[in-house]
């Protein structure tokens, strides 16, 4: 049984994240099959917008493809926005995004345990579904926090440990993946339940942590396939890609939709 591929330094500079058409793949189908819970941009921008300054400074640390960051540009129009990310296919993703835009921010290329950035440089910081890459979680939000002025913002998101679980049941009943519930959770490192002690550990200080439940139904197999091939947490050594694991998917799972869940959660903190 393989180690968690999303704490595997050589996967995620590798196949993880080397382009940016994986992560968008699976996120689109990830958020086709979304029917309930909170936009995730929307509820950061919301908590972040009554506490942000005129002219200020805002880092999107571990940005993606750039989701969070263009909305953040839109909603908050900061003097500055900093985005933040250790791939640079997904960094160029996130400029031409920006650029079509006709937003103004600037892309850093970094880890984020050794931020390239001077000591109190931003007003605010957001890290969303990314510390969960990380063996020493707190030591990522020390870095975050050393780049905050004193009692600037910090949000970090992250998901529930059993994220996805009916969809490890499913996977291994099917044969897919006779590992699949045996497999430790993408989230382990950095999850709902820890959230408040790393990021207390990591020198801020929490003002709240908010738990909001997401709810999926994939409509059918090629819609699940679609996840299911882009994902990394199982082993299912098909051939013909999305379509050969659609095709396995129709033959071994009852009639669809397949549904689950998982718990998106938000820290709300402030550097002392």
């Amino acid at each position: 049984m393989s180690a968690n591929p999303f704490l595997d330094p050589g996967r995620v500079r590798g196949d993880l994240y080397r382009s940016a058409d994986r992560l968008a793949h699976r996120t689109r189908a990830l958020h086709e099959a979304k029917i309930s819970g909170c936009d995730v941009a929307d509820t950061i921008a919301d908590l972040l917008a009554a506490r942000l300054p005129a002219g200020a400074t805002v880092l999107d640390v571990g940005c993606g493809r750039g989701s969070t960051t263009l909305h953040l540009a839109a909603r908050l129009r900061p003097r500055q926005l900093i985005a933040v990310d250790a791939s640079r296919s997904l960094l160029g993703t996130v400029l031409t995004r920006l650029g079509r835009a006709g937003d103004n921010a600037s892309a850093v290329c970094a880890d984020f345990h050794r931020l390239p950035l001077p000591i109190g440089a931003a007003d605010a910081a957001i890290a969303a579904f990314c510390l969960y890459h990380s063996a020493q979680p707190a030591v990522a939000v020390a870095e975050i926090a050393r780049c905050l002025r004193p009692g600037a913002t910090a949000v970090l998101v992250t998901k529930s440990l059993d994220s996805y679980r009916e969809l490890d049941q499913l996977v291994q009943a099917t044969g897919l993946d006779p590992y699949a519930t045996e497999r430790p959770s993408l989230y382990q490192s950095f999850h709902s339940g820890n959230l408040y002690d790393i990021a207390a550990d990591g020198g801020l200080t929490v003002l709240d942590v908010i738990h909001d439940e997401h709810s999926f139904r994939f409509a059918d197999a090629l819609h699940l396939a679609r996840y299911l091939a882009t994902t990394p947490k199982y082993q299912i050594h098909l051939s013909g890609g999305i379509a050969g694991v659609a095709e396995a998917l129709r033959q071994r799972l009852p009639a669809p939709p397949y549904t689950t869940r998982s718990t998106v959660s938000y820290a709300v903190a402030v550097r002392p």
